[in-house]
């Protein structure tokens, strides 16, 4: 049965093939898509058609050779003429491996970027349902799907069709499911939760699914592999911090593992304190937790509320029992009946705080500095605390790495140097932030790629919105 559909679709591909053919001459740089994981050795070959049933094996072995040569080369249109050839007796190759369909993928891709004909698209698909009658095995195709849906056809899928095929590639591949599906399904993970269209416990499942396969992938990856997976360890877990924001989503462990080292760093630090403390609350660490002690503790010696009364006692009790919108509310209330400059600004920045380390809205958390720099004036901290939300914001803004993910660092380096033209005794921490952050921007060839030059204007998007200068790294 499955031979049967191979062929039906063999034959219907075989029209579709038709418009696949160069249409300009002119070369471009081959999308950058992840590669196909060849098959291993498996038990039967393909039951599509093979380098073995072709009429003359010896030509279709040939011109396999000669079409990956010219591919090699660069020489598109050579080379999809002997692809063709192969293609026609063989797709399957030698029923071991997707090569010769995966590359058919590549040709169409290559001419509608030379074209911007969107009719290869369904061609496209088309290959993809081949490869998965020819080579059933894995998540592969349904991953693939859903890459391209999400980075280059979003029009052409809902949010939750893109997750679905996510969702089916991982559930197929478990911990050993392919790196390229991890930073869009954490995407489209968050989006879907955060619209109420995916629950709670179903998020809970796949971010444990997501997180046992980048653990997998690290581990055993090998050469270009292992800088995949750093590429995904730097977007997806900083994307699924998001779901700390629901209440008993990670374990205790998780709030350890993740804050616990910030307080080891600063072991003084009230801000830093009260944030580790509230996080460890808030993941359900109780008296067995030495983490929890060991903050506490520096937290009574170091950093006790003296005097505190009224609405501003019980905004710090909300903060440590992390009871959030609590602490907003009374941090609010406090902010208003305040008449001191000082104390009002110091208010206010701790609600901003709360937005960006707890509550996980940046936009917010903006709105609040600002607010807190208007009631103090000439106070750098709150502009610091701006430029640390804008450079944080690559997972939210990209991919976590490239041109998306590297813009923010500009608007946040205008806010450092802000913090340090209002309140000149913010200099040292604001050239902490700028020093640490500046390697991350874009270089000067990514700059001279878009038609830019260092030192003309730029817009950046996401919900930053601000106009800045562009720098370079290098």
């Amino acid at each position: 049965m499955r031979l049967l559909k191979s062929l039906a679709l063999f034959a219907t591909l075989s029209a579709l093939l038709a418009a696949c053919t160069p249409k300009a001459a002119e070369t471009v740089a081959t999308p950058n898509t992840p590669p196909a994981p060849a098959p291993g050795p498996l038990e039967k070959l393909s039951p599509c058609p093979k380098f073995s049933d072709a009429p003359s094996k010896d030509d279709a072995e040939t011109n396999y050779v000669l079409y990956r040569d010219h591919l090699k080369a660069g020489d598109w249109k050579g080379a999809y003429g002997y692809w063709k050839k192969v293609y026609s007796v063989a797709p399957a190759a030698d029923g071991k491996r997707n090569t010769v369909l995966a590359d058919g993928i590549r040709f169409c891709e290559y001419f509608m970027s030379q074209t911007r004909d969107s009719a290869y698209i369904d061609t496209i698909f088309a290959l993809y349902d081949q490869i998965q009658l020819c080579y059933p095995e894995g998540g592969y195709v349904a991953g693939r799907k859903g890459f391209d849906y999400f980075y280059k056809y979003p029009n052409r899928a809902s949010r939750e069709q893109i997750y679905a095929f996510f969702k089916k590639s991982i559930d197929t591949d478990g911990e050993k499911a392919a790196d390229f599906i991890i930073n869009p399904m954490s995407a489209v993970l968050v989006e879907l939760h955060e619209a109420g269209k995916v629950s709670d416990a179903e998020a809970k499942v796949y971010v444990e699914k997501i997180q046992a396969a980048i653990a997998y992938g690290s581990r055993n990856c090998e050469g270009t592999g292992c800088e995949r997976w750093a590429i995904v360890k730097e977007y997806a877990p900083v994307r699924l911090e998001y779901f700390e924001v629901v209440k008993d989503f990670y374990p205790c462990s998780y709030y350890e593992e993740r804050y616990y080292p910030d307080f080891q760093e600063s072991p003084t630090d009230c801000d830093v304190i009260r944030t580790v403390y509230s996080r460890l609350k808030w993941g359900g660490c109780g008296e067995n937790s030495a983490a929890l002690s060991a903050v506490a503790a520096a937290g009574n010696a170091n950093c006790v509320e003296a005097g505190a009364a009224g609405p501003v006692a019980e905004a710090y009790r909300c903060l440590r029992d992390g009871s959030y919108s609590c602490a907003v509310s009374k941090f609010e209330q406090a902010a208003a009946e305040e008449t001191n400059a000082v104390k009002k600004g110091e208010y206010l920045l701790l609600i901003a705080k709360i937005y960006y380390s707890h509550l996980k809205s940046f936009s917010r958390a903006r709105q609040y500095a600002l607010r807190a720099a208007d009631a103090r004036g000439g106070w750098g901290e709150p502009y610091i605390l701006i430029g640390r939300l804008y450079a944080s914001s690559g997972p939210l803004c990209g991919p976590g790495r490239g041109w998306d993910s590297q813009i923010v660092v500009w608007p946040a380096i205008d806010m450092w140097n802000r913090a340090k033209r209002v309140d000149p005794s913010s200099a040292g921490e604001a050239n902490k932030w700028i020093g640490r952050y500046s390697q991350y921007m874009p270089k000067r060839e990514d700059v001279f790629l878009r038609n830019l030059a260092a030192g003309q204007s730029f817009y950046v998007g996401c919900w930053i919105q601000e106009s800045t200068t562009i720098r370079t790294a290098d």
